[in-house]
């Protein structure tokens, strides 16, 4: 999962730089069309998910292993707020999980997959890809550890029928220092620090684009039994 101290001490920073996590929780609930009552948000972060829904709901379990995300988290009699990580949670029934920017960071998305099918009639899903931050990566020589969408698609076939999108954005900064500070405070680097000083000084100096890489699939469906006449 991802890097729980991380994301913790980067909350309050992260509203003002998820930039991209804006755009994609728009999208992915904006696509949402069977209106569920019951929802399950995993990684809820501050709120982002709910905060974009726009129809009656009954009840909104709202899922985050980071603390300081979890405070910032909107509060109602309809939320169930839990703090815990989310591969490890006993799930309950619910129409619908949603996780937007999260799930690239499980452990087991195979193990997650199937409960989250066991549990759950529908599913809505933004994951980024290992297409993120791919430039950075080739020229750091570093091995890229975000999931591959051909991989993902292969992996969600086992469990679920679904529709899915890919969608590549490019996010400008007028200098290398802006797009590493963002990388920095955005949370989308999961905490994992691979560069010493020297190396990271020197992928700031010869990084060749004015912009950041991003790759998000969007999935959206039910699971196998649910979809059955």
């Amino acid at each position: 999962m991802y890097h729980t101290n991380e994301f913790s001490k980067r909350a309050f920073s992260y509203t003002e730089h998820n930039i991209i996590q804006k755009k994609v929780v728009k999208k992915l609930v904006e696509n949402i069309n069977s209106k569920p009552k019951k929802i399950l948000d995993l990684g809820c972060g501050n709120g982002a998910v709910y905060n974009h829904i726009t129809w009656d709901i009954e009840k909104f379990t709202a899922v985050d292993n980071a603390s300081n995300m979890c405070s910032m988290h909107p509060i109602n009699p309809k939320i169930k707020l839990i703090n815990e990580d989310f591969e490890t949670l006993n799930f309950e029934h619910t129409n619908i999980t949603i996780s937007s920017s999260a799930l690239q960071w499980a452990k087991n998305l195979d193990t997650l997959f199937q409960k989250i099918a066991s549990n759950s009639d529908e599913i809505a899903f933004a994951i980024f890809c290992d297409g993120t931050f791919k430039t950075i990566y080739e020229i750091a020589k570093l091995k890229l550890f975000l999931p591959n969408s051909e991989d993902l698609i292969k992996l969600l076939n086992n469990y679920f029928d679904f529709k899915y999108e890919i969608v590549h954005y490019k996010l400008n900064f007028e200098d290398n220092i802006s797009k590493f500070r963002y990388i920095k405070k955005s949370g989308v680097s999961g905490g994992k620090r691979k560069l010493n000083f020297k190396e990271t000084k020197n992928l700031i100096k010869n990084y060749p684009y004015d912009y950041l890489e991003f790759e998000v699939m969007f999935i959206w469906g039910t699971n196998i039994s649910f979809s059955k006449p």
